[in-house]
């Protein structure tokens, strides 16, 4: 990536927000394969088809959704680069956040896996019971006022369109990362990079804030 005033400014900031799944960790959701399991229509978005059942069929179906999710959990990986970046986004002082689709629990189940938990409070981890599903900027709106700043000085990094709506809507930056390097959505894009291990490489250098890792609390 070619880095300008404005990717430098945006690289400074020192509030991140990561999507998880595809983002911090390499993308084994076969989403075709979870909504024929749930009988969810092709194209549709899971969640809000969910939300559309019947309550008795709704809460099934999420049960087996939340299945799914932990047999996925179970066998996932760090993403090429996610230990790096969070370690030098973390000893800059930077506050970290995770706001995903799935779970809180599967969330922090996800990053002890990974080895990533100790740098995320539990509190900063929202998943779709704490705030509303992306790409609605609820959970955005949520860590920006836990973290008492505005949203206009925090990154939201992920690897689809709902990641980079969210950041769009609550003002936020974003950072796209596509493996494949297509870029889908460049309208929605501040800065745009292969892998997190490029992400940090572009970080500009920083006084170093010394801190311990974060206990899940």
């Amino acid at each position: 990536m070619t880095i300008s005033g404005r990717h430098t400014d945006i690289l400074r900031r020192g509030h991140w927000i990561f999507d998880l799944d595809g983002t911090l960790t390499v993308a084994i959701h076969d989403f075709a394969s979870i909504r024929a399991a749930l009988g969810v229509p092709s194209g549709s978005d899971i969640l809000e088809h969910l939300e559309a059942l019947p309550l008795a069929q709704a809460e099934l179906m999420r049960q087996k959704l939340v299945a799914i999710e932990e047999e996925l959990a179970g066998r996932t990986e760090a993403a090429e680069g996610a230990l790096g970046l969070v370690e030098k986004l973390h000893g800059r002082g930077a506050r970290l956040g995770v706001l995903t689709r799935n779970t809180r629990d599967i969330a922090l189940a996800t990053l002890r896996r990974i080895g990533l938990e100790g740098y995320f409070s539990k509190r900063d981890v929202l998943g779709r019971e704490e705030a509303l599903a992306k790409p609605d900027p609820d959970g955005l709106y949520r860590l920006a006022r836990e973290w008492g700043v505005v949203p206009n000085v925090m990154v939201m990094v992920g690897d689809y369109g709902f990641d980079l709506e969210t950041g769009r809507a609550a003002g936020a930056a974003t950072i796209h990362v596509d493996t494949s390097r297509t870029f889908r959505w460049p309208e929605l894009t501040d800065i745009a990079v292969g892998s997190l291990a490029e992400l940090a490489l572009a970080l500009p250098e920083l006084p170093v804030t010394p801190c311990s890792p974060v206990r899940a609390r």
